[in-house]
C-alpha cells in the first residue's frame, strides 16, 4: 500500500491582489498535485483568511462554508461602479446627501438579522449556466433575484465622510459590496467598497492565519489542520473499531436515532480521526454520506 494522500485544512491570509483561485493554485503545486478546493471566495481586493481543503477534505468545504464569517469593510459614500468596489469604474454622485454618523448607525441597525439582498452583478454565481461576472463584463443584462441572508451584527468602527468602516458579522452567502450599497442607498445615496479583510470563518482566526508565500514543500505539512475541524458544529459520534469497518465500507451502524431525524453527525474513530458524516437511514440506524478515510 502506498503512502496515504494528506487530508486536511490551512488557514491561508489571503493577500490583496490574488485571487482565491490562485491560493488553491499554489497550494496544489506545493502538495504534490493534491486536490485542492477553498470555502467561500474572497475577491482579489480582499483580503483575510481563506480555508483550503485538500485531499478527502475537500468533501467538507460546504460545511466551512456554513460557519459564520467576520469581516472589516470600508466604504466610499457618494460613489458608484458596476462592480460595487473600486475595481470596477467608480463615478462620483452629483451633489449626494452627506449622512450623519447617527443616520449611518441607524441603517446600519435595519441591515441586521434575516434581510433579503440582492447579490452583485460581478459575482461568481451562475445564471443559466454561466458565471455572473462573466456575462456582466460582455454587457450581458444579468437579472440576479434578491435571496435571504443572515446578518448577526454590523458596527460603525469610523465615519468620517466619505469613508466609512464598518465591522459585520454575517452567515453565508452575504456579499458585504452589498450590504455597503445597500445602507448606502437606504441613505439616499450609494457606495462602493474600498476595502475588505475576513478575519474570522468560525474557529479559523486571522490570528491563526498562514501567509501563501510562506509555505514551501518542507513546511505546508505542519499547517495542516485535522479534518474534524471542519465539523466543530455537529454532533460527535464516537466509533468502536468494529463501526469504523462498517462506516469506511459504507454501511450502516446501530445507533438510537429516529428515523426522521435531519441532523448530521461527525463520526470519529478511535484514533481521534474523522470518518464520515453520518446521516440517519433508519430508525436507530446511521450511514455514511460521506467518508474520510481511505479503505483499507
Amino acid at each position: 500500500m502506498g503512502k496515504p494522500s494528506p487530508n486536511g485544512l490551512l488557514n491561508i491570509n489571503k493577500p490583496t491582489g490574488m485571487t482565491s483561485r490562485e491560493v488553491v493554485d499554489w497550494v496544489e503545486r506545493l502538495a504534490g498535485r493534491v486536490k485542492a478546493g477553498h470555502a467561500g471566495t474572497l475577491d482579489p481586493l480582499a483580503s483575510g483568511v481563506l480555508v483550503v481543503c485538500l485531499g478527502r477534505a475537500t468533501r467538507l468545504i460546504e460545511f466551512v462554508q456554513r460557519m459564520p464569517k467576520q469581516y472589516h469593510g470600508a466604504f466610499l459614500l457618494g460613489r458608484e461602479s458596476p462592480t460595487e468596489d473600486v475595481e470596477g469604474v467608480v463615478t462620483e454622485l452629483s451633489d449626494p446627501p452627506v449622512p450623519s454618523r447617527e443616520q449611518v448607525v441607524a441603517a446600519a441597525g435595519r441591515l441586521v438579522g434575516w434581510i433579503e439582498q440582492r447579490p452583485p452583478a460581478f459575482s461568481a454565481l451562475k445564471v443559466e449556466g454561466r458565471r455572473a461576472y462573466d456575462l456582466a463584463r460582455r454587457g450581458k443584462p444579468v437579472d440576479l433575484k434578491p435571496r435571504l441572508v443572515y446578518v448577526n451584527r454590523i458596527e460603525v468602527e469610523s465615519y468620517e465622510y466619505p469613508e466609512l468602516r464598518l465591522r459585520i458579522e454575517c452567515g453565508s452567502g452575504t456579499y458585504v459590496r452589498s450590504l455597503g450599497r445597500d445602507l448606502a442607498v437606504s441613505l439616499g445615496t450609494n457606495a462602493v467598497m474600498s476595502g475588505l479583510e475576513r478575519t474570522l470563518i468560525g474557529g479559523f482566526r486571522i490570528e491563526d492565519a498562514v501567509a501563501p508565500r510562506r509555505l514551501n514543500r518542507e513546511n505546508w505539512l505542519g499547517h495542516l489542520i485535522p479534518p474534524l475541524r471542519a465539523v466543530d458544529a455537529l454532533p460527535r459520534v464516537d466509533l468502536t473499531e468494529a463501526e469504523a469497518v462498517e462506516v469506511r465500507h459504507g454501511r450502516l451502524i446501530a445507533r438510537p436515532v429516529e428515523a426522521n431525524d435531519a441532523r448530521e453527525f461527525a463520526a470519529v474513530d478511535l484514533a481521534g480521526r474523522l470518518a464520515a458524516i453520518l446521516v440517519a437511514r433508519g430508525r436507530g440506524q446511521l450511514g455514511p454520506t460521506r467518508n474520510l478515510l481511505e479503505e483499507g
